[in-house]
């Protein structure tokens, strides 16, 4: 999934599903942060997250009934392990740093002691420099999905207090001034607004899975106006944006047919997540079907084929790849709010965090994933857990 255009930013108090969200455009916030000597140099950056000594303790127990996990009782310390890169490039500008200041916490902010992240194409492409004209300051701790437990909060902070386990995408703004510290460390400083409560009964890395993705599937459905009674027909339906297009249309939008694609080994996949019609990409060309449906949802960059399988006056979403008229793309807005709407939907089962099957990926295997991910064959989402 490329994640490239303009868009609008959408406030965290909903009162319907499907509804259209209300904007706004507040400030994306920057952190910076520095490295010991011998680490990557920081160049022209002040030292805003120098050491401190703050002893915050919490404890957490996971309550889903699939997890034993459980965020141990420690102090926050004054540095912490991260994921680091200090020029543009491949996999090969990962670097595992151990003296990476923990971030301070603004008025509006929480830190969170990261127990999971994801991975997405986004966080590739930015470290491989496709936006760095609008990215924040190099170096950069990566990393846009987190799910773990607050250990500190803001004083204007109101929803979360200390112990409350949390999850939620850390940029507002995917490619305008996204944060230049990430999920891929120990600790992450979020705004409140970003955030929504773990739902219940999934664990960490299932959390982790879902909030870039499932807020890019319920704006673009938004965008094309779907509602009840409406077909769609959804490209790439095994991906980590796909697999949740096709539930919230069934389950919250309530489409009348979805149809998607997928190789062979994922056809049962789709047929799980509630596709009527599961095609197989490999043996069939959806294009040429007598069908044509109301939306298309395009997660693959397929636009130009994706047009011809949409009824007059449809709509088709593209997330990446060309776009073809009247296909549309956006860029999605992290909004804690539609989590916290969807999350009766995640608690009751409808809908479900689909996860890699080889991960979830270790930390210290975090360029292995990112090299995984960049074959384009992942199912759902890569996810890394535990985070030390």
């Amino acid at each position: 999934m490329s994640l490239c255009a303009s868009f609008s930013t959408t406030t965290s108090r909903l009162t319907s599903l499907p509804s259209s969200l209300s904007s706004s455009s507040p400030l994306s916030l920057r952190f910076s942060f520095t490295f010991r000597e011998n680490r990557i140099p920081v160049k022209s950056l002040k030292d805003p997250f120098a050491a401190r000594s703050g002893r915050v303790l919490v404890k957490a127990q996971a309550t889903a009934p699939a997890s034993s996990e459980a965020v141990k009782l420690t102090p926050v310390p004054s540095e912490m392990k991260a994921w680091v890169y200090g020029e543009y490039g491949g996999v090969d500008v990962l670097k595992l740093d151990s003296n990476v200041a923990v971030p301070d916490v603004k008025e509006d902010q929480v830190l969170v002691k990261v127990a999971a992240a994801a991975l997405n194409p986004v966080d590739g492409k930015r470290r491989q420099g496709k936006f760095k004209a609008t990215d924040s300051p190099l170096p950069t701790v990566p990393g846009y999905d987190v799910a773990g437990v607050v250990v500190k909060v803001g004083s204007e902070v109101k929803d979360f207090k200390v112990g409350d386990e949390v999850y939620g995408n850390v940029n507002e703004k995917a490619l305008e001034g996204p944060k230049q510290f990430g999920s891929l460390a120990e600790y992450t400083a979020v705004e409140e607004k970003l955030l929504a409560a773990k739902p219940k009964n999934i664990d960490f890395a299932q959390a982790a899975a879902l909030p870039l993705a499932i807020e890019t599937a319920y704006e673009g459905l938004e965008r094309t106006g779907f509602s009840p009674g409406k077909s769609i027909l959804v490209l790439n339906g095994s991906g980590g944006v796909g697999s949740l297009v096709i539930q919230l249309a069934k389950q919250v939008f309530g489409a009348s047919r979805v149809a998607a694609t997928s190789s062979t080994r994922n056809l049962d996949l789709l047929k799980s997540l509630g596709a009527d019609l599961a095609i197989d990409y490999t043996k069939e060309n959806f294009e040429d079907l007598s069908e044509k449906f109301d939306v298309v949802f395009d997660a693959i960059g397929q636009c130009e084929r994706a047009v011809k399988a949409v009824k007059e006056g449809g709509s088709v979403v593209a997330l990446t790849g060309g776009v073809t008229p009247p296909g549309f793309r956006f860029v999605v807005t992290s909004n804690g709010g539609v989590l916290r709407k969807l999350n009766p939907y995640l608690e009751s089962g409808k809908v479900k965090a689909i996860v890699d099957p080889k991960g979830p990926f270790s930390f210290p295997q975090l360029a292995e994933a990112f090299s995984y991910l960049e074959t384009n064959r992942a199912t759902g989402k890569v996810v890394i857990h535990p985070i030390p």
